[in-house]
């Protein structure tokens, strides 16, 4: 990967769609979900797939049957930049962010979807909480869900995470920006 916006490596990828699950499923009937999903991957770690469940009755059902083709969107750490943080008075403010954009072909695997809902219910609640809770209202609930695989045909991206900053500026912003976790993104891509 090269140019000045770009993840440092391909588990980065992934490492965003980790922390930040919920993104936007776009069909090319201009339906949209926002859905969390999780993400397979190959061997180096990059992503090959995304998976995820919603309700049968969602439109995006029945225009993904009809063409599986589609988008995700997902947007990670975010946050506008301040004059207030750097000590160059010529230094304009901006905003940074790190985004996925994914060209998918969905494909519905309705036989899984019981398991594409245990994985994200480990996921999310670490433990904490399990499906067996729902007792009886969990099996009538599944009728009502399919599972989808988004298989990955295609990624764009931009982790404009202060790359373009001088050594000076980058550090003033890293040490004074609000945001603490963007601050961490920022300086895990420099």
């Amino acid at each position: 990967m090269s140019g000045p916006f770009e993840p440092r490596a391909a588990t980065d990828i992934a490492q965003l769609i980790a922390d930040y699950p919920l993104a936007w499923l776009v069909s090319r009937a201009f339906h949209a979900s926002p859905l969390p999903l999780l993400a397979e991957t190959d061997a180096r770690g990059a992503v090959v797939a995304l998976v995820g469940h919603c309700a049968l009755r969602n439109a995006i059902v029945a225009d993904f049957r009809a063409d599986p083709h589609g988008l995700i969107l997902f947007n990670g750490p975010a946050g506008y930049v301040p004059t207030a943080l750097l000590s160059r008075l010529d230094w304009a403010p901006t905003w940074n962010y790190a985004v996925l954009r994914f060209t998918v072909e969905v494909e519905f695997i309705g036989d899984e979807t019981r398991d594409a809902i245990e994985q994200l219910v480990a996921k999310m609640e670490g433990g904490g909480w399990s499906t067996a809770s729902l007792g009886p209202r969990y099996e009538k609930m599944l009728d009502q869900i399919i599972a989808f695989r988004a298989h990955v045909r295609s990624v764009e991206h931009s982790f404009k995470l202060g790359q373009d900053e001088s050594v000076e500026g980058f550090g003033e912003i890293v040490a004074g920006h609000s945001d603490r976790t963007l601050a961490k993104w920022m300086e895990g891509q420099r």
